[in-house]
């Protein structure tokens, strides 16, 4: 049996599917049947079986839970543990470090006590130093974490859990994924640019980040999993873009106007002290904190060719994965 936490995610629910397909036993946790809804629709952009969301042994919990969390385990030999909270508002801190943090350590705890064979951490490149001197960043960038967001300080933490339970005779690997890009979570991770993008903005994000498909993550997870590798974390890019050319991208699949106007530093200095303010005096949610404002000034370029030294990797081409998201996104939005 298998165990993926956070099954009902971007990554999760592809992972989910990949594993069915290939007629493996699993087991996801939950929250809201409609979370599982969501996973069907994913699945119904690569398949007409409807019985494929039937073949998971769905079960409620919540990984900040640990005694509805242990019920997971048993008959489990191996976790994927994908289950995390995405935010970059400073004030979010506390759930991040409880779901992000306490959560994974939870995962290994209970991995070590099931003498589980290997667990697989998704990770992310905000967990990675930033480059130094206009050099790559790899795996052995030395982490700063000063110029880290609260979301990236979290994963990393979550990091030194999972190799805390390495220490302990825990069989592990990591990966951190650049923007993964995958279709049917348009409000959020990458599907919002889709959506943005859609919309015929003016603006684009200045500098730009590290790019990888969705089946390019899945697919480097289980073979990772599959393999004898251990105690090893690997970065997922498959290629390096900037903002306009990605949103570029999008729109001309879309047959859309793409963006045309950089947002200026100037503006973002300005806009993330008028979040602050929006936030701190009037009680709204912040969209742009100080540290992202800071990361959108500079563009760190990742290097994912590890993973291909250690297996017979080779990543998908990310125009196609842009293209079946712009047709996807068509399709939902018909």
């Amino acid at each position: 049996m298998i165990l993926v936490t956070g099954g009902t995610g971007l990554i999760g629910s592809h992972l989910l599917l990949h594993l069915v397909k290939q007629g493996k036993k699993v087991r996801s946790n939950y929250r809201t049947k409609e979370s599982i809804e969501k996973v069907s629709k994913i699945f119904s952009f690569y398949s007409d079986d409807p019985n494929l969301i039937n073949l998971i042994d769905w079960q409620q919990a919540d990984i900040t839970d640990i005694s509805s969390l242990e019920c997971l385990f048993n008959g489990v030999d191996q976790v994927y543990h994908c289950a995390a909270l995405i935010s970059f508002d400073p004030k979010d801190y506390k759930k991040l470090e409880r779901t992000n943090v306490e959560g994974t350590a939870n995962v290994v705890n209970l991995c070590l006590k099931y003498g589980i064979k290997k667990l697989c951490y998704i990770s992310s490149i905000a967990a990675i130093g930033p480059s130094l001197n206009g050099q790559m960043v790899t795996e052995e960038t030395e982490w700063n974490e000063n110029k880290a967001s609260v979301y990236g300080l979290t994963k990393y933490n979550a990091e030194l859990e999972v190799w805390r339970g390495s220490q302990e005779g825990l069989s592990v690997v990591i990966v951190n994924p650049g923007v993964v890009v995958g279709p049917g979570f348009w409000r959020s991770g990458s599907g919002s640019f889709f959506t943005y993008v859609s919309k015929e903005k003016k603006y684009y994000i200045p500098c730009g980040t590290g790019f990888v498909t969705v089946k390019d993550v899945v697919n480097a997870m289980c073979s990772l999993m599959d393999s004898e590798i251990q105690s090893e974390r690997y970065i997922l890019v498959s290629k390096n873009l900037t903002y306009l050319e990605f949103f570029t991208k999008i729109a001309h699949g879309l047959g859309v106007k793409a963006p045309e106007k950089e947002i200026s530093r100037f503006m973002l200095e300005c806009f993330w002290r008028l979040d602050w303010f929006r936030s701190n005096i009037m009680g709204k949610r912040r969209r742009l904190s100080k540290t992202m404002a800071k990361g959108l000034m500079h563009q760190d370029h990742y290097n994912g060719d590890k993973i291909k030294s250690v297996l017979p990797f080779e990543y998908e081409s990310l125009d196609d994965a842009i293209a079946f998201c712009n047709e996807k996104f068509s399709s939902s939005r018909g």
